[in-house]
């Protein structure tokens, strides 16, 4: 009798520390930084890859790796990965429909795989022919050159979905170069929460543009467009997420322009969040905390011309 508790006791300890170490499995995400572009603290992708790094350094059962200038040459910095964040220029030159189309069809691998996959600012856009309909796939949308704009403007975003990315985010400004009228999966407008085809599709930051951002001048060209002045009054999505039928997920972000902006809380808050989620991995009821120093903040830019 004493022989079988003892064993009993055993095996449950056994069964114990099995779910421990299954439930302690540790997620491993990548962000990838672009080339430098544009003026000091503008698209300062290096720096900021490496300040989102630092902010989720202590993050629980998180091993979290970043990749400066463009795709590395070692690939194997992806293995295992649970997600993918890319943060870099995009259009014609976007590093990932480099190398002839073979880049493309390594992250729809992982996508067919669950990966989770996240784009930020110039990131979000791409040639429809080269990658829209892998985009649209990945992560709900992307951004189309003069179907989309790109003004620089000041969003008040006051309301957020029940949505584990938006735990702890309060409501917030930020000046900006925002994207939006995004080609969404479906030719969706993307303001309202849906689900195509399997694919789970719900805003996170949406405001309304004012009459003037509508009119421009947006960034370039400067506009204005006519189909973007007919849609007045309607709000639009400029970070999103979709759970793909892959078991995957993905979300866009359109924000990112000015390095400035990691200095606010909420800003930051919202993309900290938005990483863990797309990784599967527990976003805090309060949200992502961190701080950032000046310090932090002029830590890593690029070496550009400062005039």
């Amino acid at each position: 009798m004493r022989f079988r508790i003892l064993l009993l006791i055993t095996v449950s300890l056994c069964i114990g520390f099995q779910k421990n170490v299954a439930d302690a499995k540790e997620a491993k995400i990548v962000l990838v930084a672009g080339k430098p572009s544009h003026p000091p603290r503008m698209h300062e992708f290096n720096a900021g890859v490496q300040l989102m790094t630092e902010c989720l350094k202590d993050t629980p059962n998180l091993n979290i790796q970043f990749v400066l200038n463009g795709w590395p040459e070692d690939e194997s910095i992806f293995d295992g990965a649970s997600a993918v964040i890319f943060f870099m220029d995009g259009g014609r030159r976007h590093e990932v429909v480099g190398d002839n189309g073979k880049r493309l069809k390594v992250v729809d691998q992982w996508s067919s795989k669950g990966i989770g996959l996240g784009f930020m600012h110039f990131g979000v856009e791409v040639i429809a022919d080269q990658a829209g309909s892998e985009f649209k796939r990945w992560i709900g949308g992307h951004y189309e050159h003069m179907h989309s704009c790109n003004p620089i403007w000041e969003p008040n975003f006051t309301i957020f979905p029940n949505h584990p990315i938006s735990r702890g985010v309060k409501p917030f400004q930020a000046k900006d170069e925002w994207y939006f009228n995004m080609r969404f999966v479906g030719d969706m407008s993307g303001e309202k929460a849906t689900e195509i085809k399997g694919l789970k599709f719900v805003p996170i930051l949406t405001a309304v543009p004012s009459k003037e951002v509508r009119d421009g001048p947006y960034v370039y060209p400067k506009g204005p467009y006519p189909h973007i002045q007919a849609s007045k009054g309607r709000a639009e999505a400029m970070m999103w997420t979709v759970e793909r039928p892959d078991g995957g997920r993905g979300f866009g972000f359109t924000g990112g322009h000015f390095h400035d902006n990691w200095a606010n809380d909420n800003y930051r808050r919202v993309v900290l969040n938005a990483i863990l989620w797309v990784a599967k991995v527990d976003v805090p009821q309060g949200g992502v905390k961190s701080s950032v120093s000046d310090e932090q903040l002029n830590a890593n830019l690029d070496p550009k011309n400062r005039r």
